[in-house]
């Protein structure tokens, strides 16, 4: 079973941002189109401020008052460049072209050479930067800043001029050949410095904002993917010690279940026999702990102190003619043969053949009771086989494979089998051999 895919924690934001959200989510502007109503409205307010300084200074040191019709005309207009700011995220493009239309018609009030605007154009251009597409973001800001440098140089004080009348207005650059250029370099310059470079920062807070994030995604994913590097070696270490333990119970202790019932029908019969029996019986489950110990030592913290039995060696191909001496032990019909000159085996491809012929003994024994069975190790320069292979039973059984009698489960032996083959590379054949009985082979490369 897989880990959970593990959701990639919130990027870290400064303090005072996360404070803003709070206070932001307290008075119920939790949605984007909500802050950006605050954001307009806040905008209105500093405006209403801004125009006051403005109409004062332009009073007292330009000498123009402005007339309560242009001063409300005034007030209009930046007003309505505020409240757009509401549209800003969800339609930039909308926002930002009526704050420029709106930034014409403040030119128009304004002496020519009086640059006076609001903070809109510098938010509505930094929200277009940051949030549209970087190709669309400089069409869009391009022109704008042409169509307002352009539009500003065409209406700059006309407005103001039909107003209070045009001696009342001090034109330093005066509409003419020579004039003109001057106005609208000035004006595009003022143009670009508002809009692109707003536009420009925009973006660069955008291409940070997207690094941040795909970084948090990758350590994220990094993190998820070391998870499930450790959930695979310990599910892949528990069937490892499931298919150790299953070996060493299924073999050891099926044989002592059979010497147990000769012992019980022996006693009173034949005395020394049974005797022999039990200490058989004795002798297995002394092999069958040690074996326990030694695979559930792996188990232990490597500080804690581990039996003496726990270091010793674990049995290999060597050991598999001390198995075929244990089944004639208990009366079984068991021949062994070895082909080849005798190879060191790598260590875990060693227990690999050991443990399948322990396997496939043990169930020869069970479903094949009274079958002759026989084992044969062959050795070559590439690789190394075992093969074990049982007749059929006598009549009163029959030799089922791995089903057992009448269907039943055998449970995790030829499953057991066929992950430790795959393990080291090996090929496990089982399967009714063309003369009937049951054939175990593994083939392991050396």
């Amino acid at each position: 079973m897989m880990p959970p895919v593990t959701e990639a924690p919130p990027a870290p934001r400064p303090r005072a941002f996360v404070l803003a959200d709070d206070g932001l989510d307290r008075l119920g502007l939790r949605t984007s189109f909500s802050r950006d109503c605050a954001l307009a409205v806040a905008m209105a307010a500093v405006s209403t401020g801004l125009l006051w300084v403005f109409s004062g200074v332009l009073e007292s040191r330009e000498g123009v008052r402005l007339p309560p019709s242009a001063t409300a005309l005034l007030a209009l207009l930046v007003y309505g460049q505020s409240l757009m700011l509401c549209l800003r995220r969800m339609r930039p493009v909308l926002c930002v072209g009526v704050v420029a239309f709106t930034h014409v018609g403040v030119m128009a009030l304004m002496p020519p050479h009086v640059t006076a605007q609001g903070l809109a154009p510098f938010i509505a251009a930094y929200t277009c930067g940051a949030h549209l597409p970087a190709r669309r973001a400089v069409r869009v800001v391009a022109t704008v800043t042409a169509a307002t440098a352009l539009a500003g140089t065409l209406v700059a004080g006309r407005l103001l001029e039909a107003l209070i009348g045009d001696r009342a207005v001090p034109v330093a650059f005066p509409r003419t050949a020579e004039g003109l250029p001057v106005l609208a370099a000035g004006l595009l310059a003022v143009a670009v410095a508002m809009y692109g470079a707003s536009a420009f920062v925009g973006y660069v807070v955008a291409i940070r904002r997207d690094y941040t994030e795909l970084v948090r995604v990758r350590a994220a994913e990094a993190v998820q993917r070391q998870e499930e590097k450790a959930a695979n070696a310990v599910m892949a270490e528990r069937a490892r010690m499931a298919r150790e333990l299953h070996d060493i119970a299924a073999h050891h202790l099926s044989g002592m279940v059979v010497q147990a019932g000769a012992a019980e029908r022996l006693v009173g019969r034949d005395d020394q026999a049974a005797r022999e029996a039990v200490s058989w019986i004795r002798t297995q489950g002394k092999e069958t702990l040690d074996g326990l110990r030694l695979a559930v030592g792996a188990l232990r913290d490597p500080g804690e102190e581990a039996p003496s039995e726990a270091g010793a060696p674990v049995p290999g191909a060597d050991a598999v003619e001390r198995l075929v001496r244990a089944e004639r032990a208990l009366g079984a019909r068991v021949g062994f043969a070895v082909e080849g000159e005798r190879r060191e085996l790598p260590p875990v491809a060693d227990v690999t053949v050991y443990r399948v012929a322990q396997e496939a003994l043990a169930n020869a024994r069970d479903h094949a009771p009274g079958a002759r069975v026989d084992v044969l190790l062959h050795y070559t320069g590439a690789r190394v086989v075992v093969q074990v292979e049982n007749a059929e039973p006598e009549p009163r059984g029959r030799c089922r494979g791995p089903g057992g009698p009448q269907g039943a489960p055998r449970g995790l032996g030829l499953i057991g089998m066929r992950e430790r083959a795959q393990v080291v590379g090996g090929v496990l054949e089982a399967g009714p051999p063309p003369g009937g009985g049951w054939r175990v082979r593994l083939e392991v490369p050396r």
